[in-house]
Formats: C-alpha cells, sequence, structure tokens
C-alpha cells in the first residue's frame, strides 16, 4: 500500500479479482478498507458517515445481552437495562451443553420471563446463535412472536438455507440472518429463495465499511430492512456505527451488555447512548473515536531476537 492513494480502496479490497472471489474475502481485506475510510475521512475533515451519505445522525440502541446462565440473570439485565434507558433488548439464551445441542425449553422459559419483567410494551429480540434444529426452532419462534418479539436472529445455522426459508413461510416474527456469510456473492441466493427477511452483516467478514453498503444496498433494492452486528470493542461497534448512519434501511445499534464492555484503555471516546435511548454519531473526523498511542505503546510487548 506505500505510495498507493488511499482512496482507490477497490484496487486493494473488491473481491471481484477472481482469485478473492473463488476463496472469499479476506478479513485482512475488510481491515484494509476500514482504515482507508478513516484516511478518507481525516483527510477531508469528515465522519465517514457523512462520506458515505449521511441519512440519520443518531442510531436507537438495544441492549444486546451476554450468554447469562439463569432465567432470573436475564430478568435482572433486562430490568437493568431499561433503568440505564434502553428501549430494547436482546436475548443470547444460556450457553449449550459442552456435548452440543440446545436447550430450547430453558430458551422459551427465559424468553416468558424477560416479556413479563419488562412489560407489553418494551421492544425484545432473541438470538440463539444458530444452535437449534428446525423442529426446534419453530417451537421456538411461535412462542416469541405471540409473546410480541420483533426479530428471531439466527434461529439455525446459517447453511441451512432450506430451512432457513421454512422458517420465513411459517412463522411471522421476521427472521434476521447474514452475519455467519462471508462473501457479498453469496447473500442474492437467500433473498432469491425467501431463508431472510432482515439481511445482517459483520464488515469484517465481507470487505469492510465498502463490502457493508453493499449488503445495504442490495437489501433496499428488496424492500428489506438490514440491521448489522456490532460486538467487540469500540472500533469494531465505530465501523459497523457509521453503516448504520448512512443507510435508510437501518433501526438499530445493537450495544453490547454491559454498557461500556467495548471500552479499552488505548481508545479515548466511548460510546454510550443518550437519555432517549439513542447512540449519537461521533462528530471526530474519519472513524471518530481516537486511538490513545501512548497507552498503545505501554500494552505493546516487543519481543527482540
Amino acid at each position: 500500500l506505500v505510495g498507493r492513494n488511499a482512496l482507490d480502496r477497490p484496487q486493494f479490497t473488491t473481491q471481484w479479482v477472481e482469485p478473492r472471489r473463488r476463496r472469499g474475502q479476506s478479513s485482512y481485506a475488510s481491515a484494509i478498507d476500514n482504515c482507508l475510510w478513516d484516511i478518507a475521512g481525516k483527510a477531508v475533515g469528515l465522519p465517514v458517515y457523512k462520506i458515505l451519505g449521511a441519512y440519520r445522525h443518531k442510531v436507537l440502541a438495544y441492549a444486546s445481552s451476554q450468554h447469562l446462565k439463569t432465567v432470573d440473570d436475564f430478568v435482572q439485565d433486562v430490568l437493568k437495562a431499561k433503568a440505564e434507558g434502553f428501549k430494547a433488548y436482546k436475548i443470547h439464551p444460556p450457553e449449550v451443553p459442552p456435548h452440543g445441542g440446545s436447550d430450547y425449553k430453558l430458551d422459551i422459559e427465559v424468553c416468558k420471563a424477560v416479556r413479563k419483567a419488562a412489560g407489553d410494551d418494551f421492544i425484545l429480540l432473541h438470538d440463539p446463535v444458530g444452535v437449534y434444529t428446525r423442529h426446534e426452532a419453530i417451537l421456538v419462534g411461535r412462542v416469541i412472536q405471540d409473546l410480541g418479539y420483533v426479530a428471531y436472529e439466527d434461529p439455525i445455522p446459517t447453511s441451512d438455507i432450506d430451512g432457513l426459508a421454512e422458517l420465513c413461510r411459517s412463522l411471522d416474527i421476521p427472521i434476521h440472518a447474514g452475519e455467519f456469510i462471508f462473501s457479498i456473492y453469496d447473500y442474492g441466493e437467500y433473498i432469491r429463495r425467501g431463508a431472510v427477511d432482515v439481511l445482517r452483516f459483520i464488515v469484517d467478514n465481507i470487505g469492510g465499511i465498502t463490502g457493508g453498503m453493499k449488503v445495504a444496498a442490495l437489501a433496499e433494492c428488496f424492500g428489506m430492512e438490514c440491521a448489522p452486528h456490532n460486538w467487540g470493542d469500540a472500533l469494531d461497534h465505530a465501523v459497523h456505527f457509521h453503516c448504520e448512519l448512512a443507510m435508510p434501511n437501518n433501526v438499530w445499534f445493537e450495544m453490547t451488555l454491559p454498557q461500556g464492555s467495548s471500552d479499552r484503555p488505548y481508545i479515548k471516546d466511548k460510546i454510550r447512548i443518550d437519555k432517549d435511548g439513542y447512540v449519537p454519531a461521533p462528530t471526530k473526523p474519519g472513524l471518530g473515536y481516537e486511538i490513545d498511542y501512548g497507552e498503545l505503546e505501554k500494552m505493546t510487548t516487543r519481543v527482540e531476537r
């Protein structure tokens, strides 16, 4: 990249080049793409989302749970999130047993208890991270749609396209999928076969911010919402956040719980909801979340040979 123009992003990161089409999108290309967007923003003194084309300047957040252990853990967690000002909450149910499979009956109890604790007007989402069988997914889906949940994310493995299509036909609750897709070229098949209602993506998997915006545009062309994944540190949140701010068909910012878990000593800026439950857009140029290089240096281990 040395000596090249930082604005020539497609030359470095596009998957259109034949070897990349064949092998899938490389994570390094995604990281490079994100960095080049950061450079571009700083070059013109604007946050990345304004270069992409700002659609909004804040995004409503939902609180995204950890994989807690008991029903009461989730009840206390949603009550805490509600008290902090969140308007919505997503359940990641207890982790699967060591031998695999799922305890879908426990998950149903969690979903019922969370609804009862949060109240009928509170927005709820459910993400079992692909652990159910088709039959289990339908059983859970029927319960949560009757409870008024608004999203059912990755109920079965993403690779089971026929199963996802069956769920989309059988349930009224929107099926979210896509964060386990590793090429922008694979999304079309899910749409064509009616195997998804709302597209998701992780920019790390699909060519960075550029790839994420392509998936968002694809969803928009088919009248679908697009809900990017958010997890990890503040910079991981940031690259998805800029997409969300520029996407007309996005609704949510996924805020990992506990709030502040994305903080790192080497990142000066924090991501928090405001009093109305929204995450306000960054105002600094580029990605907008400044790295403290002095702190990063303290954390760096150097090995000399």
